[in-house]
């Protein structure tokens, strides 16, 4: 009966072990995956705000040039 029970214990203990190592796997999966999107965003992120400034850079001189046009020459 010993051998029983110490198989059953040393299944019981892989078992755990097992389920421990698939809970740490799936956090570390998971951090990588977040990892990963903040590389990405952080690109798209830097792009989209250099876009911006470059669109209302563009809208300020075509506004300057229509005030220019506009305004009474002295």
């Amino acid at each position: 009966m010993s051998n029983g029970t110490n198989d059953l214990s040393g299944a019981v203990s892989t078992f755990i072990d097992t389920l421990g190592k698939l809970a740490q796997q799936q956090v570390e999966i998971q951090s990588n995956g977040l990892k990963a999107a903040a590389q990405l965003v952080e690109p798209l992120g830097k792009t989209a705000t250099d876009l911006v400034g470059n669109v209302f850079g563009a809208v300020n001189q075509v506004l300057q040039g229509i005030s220019s046009a506009i305004a009474p020459k002295k």
